[in-house]
């Protein structure tokens, strides 16, 4: 599965440099996350899939009011985990600016503890 979605950059995402923050591209990042979760029915997942591991290179500088594309894509589905590619670009030159990956693995609401993917999520993960 691949979703891209389009951002802006706000006033809140740049630093005293004038340029993005690195925070902001994970919040760029998770709002794609949150668009898979929806186009497989199952927008409540991002309560239940907590980041084990983050990683990211900032290549490029975004500004204020910058569009930005970002681009989320499933590598691979675990039995508990779910690793991510992801790309962010601006939008109006295809500049990358950062690329990465991260790791959520699924728990239990209740519990906390790691827990299994169903069957079902695990085919709409791979399928889109």
């Amino acid at each position: 599965m691949e979703v891209t979605t389009q951002v802006r950059v706000e006033w809140s995402d740049t630093d005293a440099a004038g340029h993005h923050h690195h925070a902001s591209v994970a919040r760029f990042v998770e709002a794609a996350e949150a668009e898979v979760y929806r186009r497989i029915g199952e927008p409540q997942l991002m309560k239940i899939v907590p980041r084990v591991e983050y990683h990211a290179e900032y290549l490029g500088r975004l500004y204020y009011q910058d569009p930005v594309d970002v681009t989320l894509r499933v590598v691979a589905v675990g039995r508990t985990s779910l690793t991510y590619a992801f790309e962010v670009r601006r939008a109006d030159d295809g500049a990358l600016a950062a690329r990465g990956g991260y790791v959520v693995v699924h728990i239990d609401e209740v519990t906390g503890k790691s827990d299994p993917w169903s069957d079902e999520l695990r085919k709409s993960l791979l399928a889109h």
